[in-house]
């Protein structure tokens, strides 16, 4: 989780694009003095959120989820206007000049549609989160299928966790960004949701609100103490004594730096907050719920796999053993038995450590759980964080991970990748990049199986789209800062490599 009171900033590298040819001049009524540009994704026909156009004099216009730019700009109505095309995952060739756009002729009432070519596989529905995710619909006078404030009054929120809880969905983020103050609540939001949504209609959040200051967004994880409060892990397991226990583990962060204090907390529905079930000391690092938790039932019996980035840690699926760190267990390799074992003493050998003992000839290459490489070139994918979950559809375990990439990569935290494995414990072996950023940070992206549909053959995943470690001052308005959707489709031949055995 990346507190807001850390962010950095640094410019957004703008993928240069280029709109194929009109498909109309009128693509839908809209409402003067307003001009409406929409975009649209050639493949799937949806609009294409997040595309930039900016005229040669550097007026910026961002599309919002439905793919819309409402544009009145005094002394450029009713005359031909270049815009400069750009945004992540979508690209054509640029003319004879270098120069990559779209020309049109702005007038009030009308509107144009405009189709680009989708150079990722996995497809960009929009934000999840945040204010504006319909402004240019709104302005236009189109239907707009959420409010372009919550009642919450949410601006912007990093990581999310999400699992079915007591027939809703139970949503969580870290620091939350509101109108009155960049870092209006750094204790933990939550939110549910029912159970039925449809990511491409957008997604209708019931935030929990203050009960004292009810326009206020409450603290999920009230602390006395200095600093934000973070919750990973987010779990639920049955109550011997009746009913779910909503679990995660948290930190209390000052900054970026390992957390002051942390434990595992539970949700207490009556006072509607999370609270501290159990401390740790601080010396613990492994033994309690990270990451993204996924159960897992298996000939040994029923457990907890936490991924971080890989499934290395585990705990038995029952709510004595979740609260007690002697019942962890990690996947630890054994130097002396040259073996993989669970055990409870050593901490999860991972990837960095397999890479190690594979050069030094103390593990076999066919012994390698973590070895995933891209399946074009073969190059080692080092994983950052990762979403781990069982695919109805394809019967494997499949992963969405984020590349803890170099200097040479598109972004150091912006690529996404896939992968399958027999086993939630790997081993990982090819992998196909899904979702790429370029020189901005797309982090701790979240693979969501309960939406999964079509039998599992379409899933989705979102992430924290940030200019946090980018190395970029330029945020595109209302974007930064927020939950970014993607939708995937299994069956797409793109996928196909990371899916041969």
């Amino acid at each position: 989780m990346l507190s807001a009171m850390s962010r950095s900033f640094s410019p957004l590298l703008l993928i240069t694009l280029l709109a194929a040819p009109l498909l109309a001049a009128d693509a839908a009524k809209v409402q003067a003095p307003w001009f409406g540009i929409h975009i649209v994704d050639e493949q799937s026909g949806r609009g294409v959120s997040l595309i930039e156009l900016r005229t040669v004099n550097d007026i910026r216009s961002v599309t919002d989820n439905a793919g819309w730019i409402a544009f009145n700009e005094p002394g450029l109505m009713g005359r031909e206007v270049f815009f400069y095309l750009s945004g992540p995952g979508y690209e054509k060739e640029k003319d004879g000049f270098g120069y990559a756009g779209l020309r049109v002729t702005p007038k009030a009432g009308e509107s144009v549609t405009f189709k680009l070519k989708r150079t990722t596989i996995a497809e960009r529905l929009g934000r999840t989160t945040g204010q504006g995710m319909y402004r240019d619909s709104e302005l236009l006078g189109l239907p707009c299928p959420l409010p372009n404030l919550n009642p919450s009054g949410v601006m912007g929120q990093d990581s999310v966790q999400a699992v079915p809880y007591r027939g809703r969905l139970f949503w969580l983020w870290g620091d939350t960004n509101v109108p009155w103050y960049p870092l209006g609540n750094y204790r933990t939001t939550c939110a549910t949701s029912a159970l039925d949504l449809k990511p491409e209609q957008g997604m209708a959040f019931d935030y929990f609100m203050d009960k004292t200051e009810p326009q206020k967004i409450r603290q999920m994880m009230p602390n006395k103490e200095q600093g934000a409060v973070w919750l990973f892990g987010l779990l639920t397991v049955d109550d011997p004594k009746g009913g779910e226990a909503l679990i995660a583990h948290y930190g209390r962060h000052r900054g970026m730096v390992p957390p002051d204090e942390h434990g595992v907390a539970r949700f207490n529905d009556a006072r509607g907050v999370f609270e501290t079930a159990l401390a740790l000391p601080k010396e613990e690092q492994w033994r309690f719920p990270q990451g993204n938790a996924v159960r897992v039932k298996d000939a040994e019996g029923e457990w907890f796999y936490f991924a971080s980035p890989f499934c290395h840690t585990r705990v038995c699926a029952k709510l004595a053993d979740v609260l007690n760190p002697g019942s962890y267990e990690a996947l630890y390799f054994d130097e002396t038995a040259h073996e993989w074992k669970w055990q409870h003493e050593h901490p999860p050998t991972t990837q960095g450590d397999a890479l190690k003992l594979q050069l030094a000839g103390v593990m076999k290459p066919e012994q390698a759980r973590y070895d995933l490489k891209d399946a074009a070139t073969g190059r080692l994918v080092r994983m950052h964080n990762t979403s781990i979950e069982w695919n109805a559809w394809r019967r494997k375990w499949v992963l969405i991970g984020l590349q803890a990439g170099g200097r040479d990569d598109p972004s150091p935290l912006g690529e996404v990748w896939y992968a399958e494995s027999d086993s939630a414990q790997g081993p990982w072996r090819k992998a196909v990049k899904v979702a790429s950023h370029p020189r901005y940070s797309y982090y701790n992206p979240v693979h969501h199986g309960f939406l999964d549909g079509e039998g599992g053959r379409v899933t989705y995943f979102e992430g924290t789209w940030s200019l946090e470690f980018s190395g970029n001052p330029l945020a595109p308005a209302r974007y930064d800062y927020n939950q970014l959707m993607y939708r995937l489709d299994l069956a797409d031949p793109g996928l196909k490599a990371a899916q041969e055995p």
